[in-house]
C-alpha cells in the first residue's frame, strides 16, 4: 500500500516552504491568492488529507465536542442531538454522541475518554445530579454545558425547560375536560426533570381545589413503551369506582406504550382513560388516536446548548455563563380532547397564553 502524502511532499511539488503549505491549510488568509491557488491544485493531485490527530495534539484540544445523553433510544435525545450537529457543523466542529444508559459507571467511562481524545467540550445530560460530573471536567480543562437540566451556579452554564410549567398545564389540562382522578406515570426518583413535572401536575391538583394526595403515582415504571404498558395494566386493574379516567406521562414512551395496552385490554382512548404525554416526539401524531403531548423545543435545545458549548470554550472574552430555560407547549390532540390540535403556552404563573418563550439568567 503505497504511502500517503505528507505536507512535506505537496510543498516539494508546489515548490514552497512547509510552513506556506500550513498557512495554506489553517490561515489561508495570510497566502497570496496566486500562491494558495498552486498549493491547493497541489494538494488535490496529491489526494493530502492533513493528519488531524497529530494537529489537534499540538494545539491541545480537538475540533470535537461530546455529547452525553441517557438514553439515545429516546427519540427526544436524537432530535436533541441533531440540534447539537448542526450547531457544531456551522463552525467546522464533530459531535461525538455517548450514550450512559442513564448508568453512572458509565457515563464515567465515557467522560473519561471524552477526556482523553481532548475534546473542546463536553454537553451532559447527567444522569444523577452533577456536581462530580462538573468538577471532574473543570479538572480536566473541559469546558461543559448541563442539557436538560438547569445549573444551580451563576458560573455554570445550562439550556433547559420550565418542567414544573409543563407538568402543571398538562394536569390542567386533563381537571378542565372534567377529570379529578388522575395518575402520573414517571420514576421521578433519580430524574430532576421527571420531579419537576410531577411538582407542575400537584400544583394544579391543588389550584384546582382536587387534593394533590388523590393522584396515582406509578414511579416503578422506566421511562420506555414497555413501562407504559406496565402501568396501563395497573390502572386497569384499579376498582372501576376508584380507576383514574386520565393519566399524564413522564414522556411520550410511556404514553405511547399506555395507549398500545389500553387498546389490548379493551380501555377506549380518550372515553375511558384520556392520556397526556410529554416531549412531542413525531411518533406521537401517528396512532389512530393521536397523543396530546407537552411539546419541548428538542432541537432548539441542542443547537442553543451547543452554541453555549463553542462559544466558552472557544476563549472568547465576551461570553458570559447563562442559564437558559424554555418554555413548553401542550398539544391537544385526540388521547385528551376530540378536536383539532392547538398549541398553548404556559403563562409566567402557569396560566395558558399564545407565545412560546425563552428566558436566559446570567
Amino acid at each position: 500500500m503505497p504511502a500517503r502524502p505528507s505536507i512535506k511532499d505537496v510543498a516539494d511539488r508546489a515548490g514552497v516552504s512547509v510552513g506556506t503549505v500550513s498557512n495554506v491549510l489553517n490561515r489561508p488568509h495570510l497566502v497570496q491568492p496566486a500562491t494558495l491557488a498552486k498549493v491547493r491544485r497541489v494538494i488535490d493531485q496529491l489526494g493530502f488529507v492533513r493528519n488531524e490527530s497529530a494537529r489537534q495534539l499540538r494545539a491541545g484540544r480537538s475540533r470535537t465536542i461530546g455529547l452525553v445523553v441517557l438514553d439515545v433510544a429516546n427519540p427526544f435525545f436524537t432530535d436533541v442531538a441533531r440540534g447539537v450537529e448542526d450547531a457544531a457543523s456551522e463552525v467546522g466542529m464533530a459531535v461525538v454522541l455517548c450514550n450512559s444508559d442513564d448508568r453512572l459507571e458509565k457515563e464515567q467511562r465515557y467522560l473519561q475518554l471524552l477526556a482523553e481524545l481532548r475534546v473542546s467540550g463536553v454537553l451532559i445530560v447527567p444522569v444523577d445530579g452533577a456536581d462530580e460530573q462538573l468538577a471532574y471536567l473543570r479538572r480536566q480543562g473541559i469546558s461543559a454545558v448541563l442539557l436538560d437540566r438547569k445549573a444551580r451556579l451563576k458560573s455554570q452554564c445550562s439550556v433547559s425547560v420550565d418542567d414544573v410549567a409543563g407538568g402543571r398545564m398538562a394536569a390542567a389540562h386533563l381537571l378542565e375536560r372534567g377529570h379529578r382522578r388522575l395518575a402520573f406515570v414517571g420514576d421521578h426518583r433519580g430524574i430532576p426533570q421527571v420531579a419537576d413535572r410531577l411538582r407542575g401536575a400537584h400544583a394544579a391538583l391543588k389550584a384546582a381545589g382536587v387534593d394533590p394526595a388523590s393522584l396515582l403515582v406509578i414511579d416503578d415504571a422506566p421511562q420506555t413503551v414497555a413501562g407504559g404498558r406496565s402501568a396501563a395494566r395497573r390502572i386497569a386493574d384499579q376498582a372501576q369506582t376508584r380507576r383514574p379516567t386520565a393519566a399524564f406521562c413522564s414522556n411520550d414512551l410511556i404514553a405511547l406504550g399506555m395507549q398500545q395496552e389500553c387498546s389490548l385490554l379493551g380501555l377506549a382512548v380518550p372515553e375511558q382513560l384520556a392520556i397526556v404525554g410529554y416531549d412531542d416526539i413525531e411518533l406521537v401524531a401517528a396512532p389512530a388516536t393521536p397523543l396530546s403531548s407537552v411539546r419541548q423545543p428538542r432541537q432548539e435545545l441542542g443547537r442553543e446548548a451547543a452554541r453555549l458549548l463553542i462559544e466558552e470554550a472557544s476563549g472568547d472574552p465576551a461570553h458570559r455563563h447563562r442559564q437558559l430555560v424554555f418554555e413548553p407547549e401542550l398539544i391537544v390532540r385526540d388521547s385528551s380532547a376530540a378536536r383539532r390540535s392547538r398549541k398553548v403556552s404556559a403563562g409566567a404563573r402557569g396560566g395558558l397564553s399564545s407565545r412560546n418563550d425563552l428566558r436566559a439568567t446570567s
